[in-house]
């Protein structure tokens, strides 16, 4: 059985980590120097949405506005270290902090230009609502019964790009492909195709990496078979890879697997179980990742995903474990791991219309304090 399978580190297999503790690894592994600058931004990002979002969900208040002394309850929480109102003084053009004579405290507000941004976020994912179907569906199916918890994808709704009704013009508006289902427990619901939905071949993101690759006159791999299970890798310039860490990641990548959209069957207990048992865990990450916007994710929300994914794995080390194809930043006090191919340079190499947008709000966050620059 595959529970009966005892994880062996895949340092014995691959990354070679030395024996300390989760914690110095973390401490220790090898930094992106790039990634790393644009937590230093997108940190505050988290920040700043986390906020944004608290203002939006007081609709009994015109326009959409939160107390002051509701976010410094909120600070600890929120990350905020100096309290809300040193966080909120940053970012003027994102927030607007006033004093309402009606109550005598002061009250924080979106300025227009925020507000138009959310306007245009929204605008953005209702019309790509085939493909926010699209993703839904994709997610439902690396679950080996077809179904999730209502609760787990609320906790990624907006690295999906849903709509904050999505339950009401997602799920609702189609019958024929989703309905929800009591679950044991009380207060939760379970997210499932319809038995009647037929799933078409499922292709994952991976494919069309591959596809480009074994197109290429010069490409890395020999032949359209080694390429059949292989994942793209790259390393942060000026990391030093060894004959030895390539030989290990060369074998891995020849290692055969069941990919994220195929029924996971019981093998016998051995060393190549649990190897493919690791990379197809790191193909339904890579599929996770390519399925969100901005092909990032906190590692504790997908940590939700683990056992309707049957991932016995901890996903903390499976993104440390496998730095080409992953990067994992630790800033923030958040684990955040990102889909390397995906990047350049701090951007998405084939950005979208949400994403697009989102970057605004990200570029009105690097501004702080600074005008906009004036037009000649």
């Amino acid at each position: 059985m595959i529970n009966s399978i005892r994880r062996r580190p895949l340092a014995a297999y691959i990354t070679l980590r030395s024996k300390t503790t989760a914690a110095q690894y973390v401490e220790s592994r090898a930094r992106d120097a790039v990634f790393e600058k644009f937590m230093d931004k997108y940190k505050n990002l988290l920040k700043v949405i986390a906020i944004q979002d608290l203002i939006l969900s007081n609709p009994t208040r015109t326009p959409p506005s939160v107390s002051l002394d509701f976010l410094n309850r909120l600070s600890q929480k929120l990350h905020l270290n100096r309290g809300a109102a040193s966080f909120l003084r940053r970012y003027p053009h994102i927030f607007d902090i006033y004093y309402e004579t009606t109550v005598s405290q002061p009250f924080v507000r979106l300025t227009d230009v925020a507000t138009q941004i959310c306007r245009e976020e929204a605008e953005a994912i209702t019309a790509t609502l085939p493909a926010v179907v699209d993703r839904l569906i994709l997610l439902l199916s690396m679950s080996k019964s077809k179904s999730l918890p209502l609760r787990a994808i609320f906790k990624v709704w907006k690295e999906l790009g849903l709509p904050d009704d999505f339950e009401d013009s997602v799920i609702c508006q189609n019958p024929h492909i989703f309905s929800l289902q009591d679950a044991h427990e009380p207060h939760t619901h379970i997210l499932k195709l319809v038995d009647e939905f037929p799933l078409r071949h499922l292709r994952p993101a991976v494919e069309d990496w591959r596809v480009t690759e074994c197109s290429k006159e010069k490409s890395e791999m020999n032949s359209p078979v080694e390429m059949q299970y292989c994942f793209k890798h790259q390393y942060p310039s000026g990391m030093r890879l060894s004959k030895n860490f390539r030989a290990k990641v060369k074998e891995w990548q020849s290692l055969p697997y069941m990919g994220p959209y195929e029924e996971l069957r019981e093998m016998k207990p051995s060393k190549v179980g649990m190897r493919r048992l690791e990379k197809r865990a790191v193909a339904i990450a890579h599929e996770f990742l390519s399925l969100t916007v901005e092909k990032t994710i906190e590692v504790e929300k997908i940590s939700h995903f683990r056992k309707w994914f049957e991932i016995e794995l901890n996903m903390r080390d499976l993104f440390l474990d496998h730095p080409g194809i992953f990067y994992l930043s630790t800033k923030g006090k958040r684990h955040t791991v990102f889909l390397r191919e995906a990047y350049e340079r701090g951007r998405l190499i084939n950005p979208n219309p949400v994403y697009n947008v989102r970057r605004k709000l990200l570029d009105l966050v690097v501004m702080g304090r600074h005008q906009f620059p004036c037009d000649n």
